[in-house]
């Protein structure tokens, strides 16, 4: 596995995780990758340092980007609220979500962000078919 920095279009900068470097070319050219705070699909690779284990590294704790506070409460909290703003940029398709998914995954519409609501049944079916889907918390501004 390697980290990978990547930039958006908009200059959203982030990391990711890939099997390799050909691993995250695949992934882009099949519209797999976006940016996780804007949605857009226009990623590109930053040039990144390598990261190199020496031998006092190696003995060295490993480090979080994340405070000291860092209990899974608080990271679940910081996930959802990831999740929720990335539902807010994406387009409300409401009971349609099964349909229009469908639409999206055979390519007989354009890719994109989209949002709705679907039984527990419809989602297992939409994964099932290898549809990529993520139930996402609902706040009081999404639905």
């Amino acid at each position: 596995m390697i980290v990978l920095d990547l930039c958006c279009s908009n200059s959203h900068r982030f990391e990711a995780w890939f099997a390799s470097s050909a691993d995250f070319d695949a992934q882009r050219e099949h519209g797999l990758v976006s940016c996780p705070v804007c949605g857009t699909l226009a990623v590109r690779r930053m040039p990144s340092a390598p990261r190199l284990r020496t031998h006092s590294a190696a003995s060295a704790p490993e480090t979080s980007s994340y405070p000291s506070d860092g209990s899974p409460q608080v990271l679940v909290a910081r996930v959802v609220a990831a999740l929720r703003q990335l539902a807010h940029g994406a387009e409300d398709v409401g009971r349609r979500f099964p349909e229009e998914a469908r639409r999206i995954h055979y390519e007989e519409n354009n890719a994109r962000s989209i949002r709705g609501k679907a039984s527990r049944d419809e989602l297992e079916d939409l994964i099932d078919e290898g549809i990529a889907v993520l139930p996402v918390p609902p706040d009081g501004d999404l639905h």
